[in-house]
């Protein structure tokens, strides 16, 4: 079902969705070589709960840390473990805060040291397709509206878009209804209404977008060909003539 928050809920989701971007900015410093991905799990699980709120991942189905961090080929759900960062790599980092009930979500890609162009571009552009569907959005808008914009950006900048992970809405569970897929058809789906709340988070990669899922961890999601992906994502309410980002600055 989907929902339409209040004014009083709306306020309680900008304050989640600004530890969720105050975690982003206070774990950047810390991207760099050398440093294992279980190490940001542990700093960026800390500066939540210090900042009030709970990691919206952790236990989440059973997921067992507080951030999802992915490295180059893996798409999405990556767990943090001792591995660590080398130069040139692409990191993932999809942060969710939960206060007082309800759930901030975003997910940001890294460039680790310095990046061949490749990477440069698929950072670049999968950052922008993430804005080309946010300008999409607006009261009596449709969801497919999004997903048009997204393809569109991607196909035109030759990135393949993993068509089987949505975005979603957002609120007193971190994912609600409705799907809010990376491709589609202009006016189709649910039309968007002021007070929605949902995450826009295009998944593409310079490769295939064809993925599997590691069945050693159940969780993890990777590129079949092994190419490199890109992951960016904000929650944003929907209002009457376009979107408020609520885990931006």
């Amino acid at each position: 079902m989907i929902t339409i928050k209040s004014e009083r809920e709306i306020e309680l989701l900008r304050k989640a969705g600004h530890i969720v971007y105050q975690t982003h900015q206070y774990l950047k410093p810390f991207i760099r070589e050398g440093i294992s991905t279980k190490e940001l799990d542990r700093l960026g699980e800390a500066f939540i709960r210090k900042q009030g709120a709970t990691p919206s991942f952790k236990g989440y189905q059973g997921f067992p840390n507080a951030l999802c961090i992915s490295v180059n080929d893996e798409v999405v759900h990556g767990i943090p473990s001792d591995y660590k960062l080398k130069n040139g790599d692409v990191v993932s980092i999809d942060i969710g805060a939960c206060y007082q009930g309800y759930h901030g979500d975003s997910a940001w890609s890294y460039p680790v040291g310095s990046v061949n162009p490749q990477v440069e571009a698929l950072l670049r552009d999968t950052e922008a397709s993430l804005y080309e569907g946010l300008k999409a959005i607006r009261e009596g808008a449709h969801i497919g509206d999004i997903g048009e914009a997204v393809e569109t950006y991607a196909i035109a900048h030759h990135l393949g878009v993993v068509k089987e992970l949505v975005g979603h809405g957002v609120g007193t569970t971190v994912h609600e209804d409705p799907d809010v897929p990376n491709f589609g058809k202009k006016g189709t789906g649910p039309r968007l209404r002021k007070g929605m709340v949902i995450a826009v988070e295009p998944m593409l990669t310079i490769g295939s977008p064809d993925i599997y899922e590691d069945m050693d961890n159940g969780w993890t999601i990777l590129t079949d060909d092994g190419s490199t992906s890109a992951h960016f994502e904000h929650t944003v309410v929907v209002t009457e003539d376009g979107c408020e980002i609520l885990t931006g600055e």
